[in-house]
């Protein structure tokens, strides 16, 4: 497995060491399919925001939740190690409730970010990133990417074949 991918408890014993060396926790989470350019542009701003980014990734059956039956279309395990595989990202964990309001409470990250498409107060963990004096950040999603996209391109291409 790569060393990047840690359980929650885990990654709570790395947070306490960070935090010792005044580390600022970036935090941030999704489905991250089929991985485009827009996750890597959305990832690396997410990372400029301070030293260190967890991605948490919806488990399979997060995502089938969250998207439908035909979803995901690439494993867990592999979406974990493309993830981690990305220079900006230091860690990756997986969540299988519906929020990952559990890890968001265990970590308290400095900065909770999540991409534009969510209306600020409906953002899960704000408030316990704010109650801990963390912020939350929104970015912007580089239009026309999105995994929706390339997948109704694949159809559209290869559908008849």
């Amino acid at each position: 497995m790569n060393e990047k991918i840690k359980s929650l408890d885990e990654l709570v014993i790395i947070r306490t060491e960070l935090q010792k060396l005044h580390k600022k926790i970036v935090f941030t989470n999704g489905c991250f399919d089929i991985i485009h350019r827009g996750h890597v542009e959305y990832l690396r701003k997410a990372k400029e925001l301070g030293d260190v980014l967890v991605v948490a990734l919806n488990t399979d059956a997060g995502v089938r939740r969250l998207k439908g039956k035909k979803r995901p279309v690439v494993h867990q395990d592999d979406r974990a190690v493309v993830m981690a595989s990305l220079e900006v990202v230091d860690y990756v964990t997986f969540f299988d409730e519906d929020t990952p309001i559990k890890i968001i409470t265990a970590l308290v990250p400095d900065v909770l970010v999540k991409g534009g498409d969510w209306a600020v107060e409906e953002i899960v963990g704000k408030d316990v990133v704010e109650a801990h004096g963390g912020r939350v950040e929104q970015i912007r999603f580089v239009e026309g990417r999105s995994t929706t996209n390339i997948i109704q391109k694949i159809i559209e291409s290869y559908g008849d074949k």
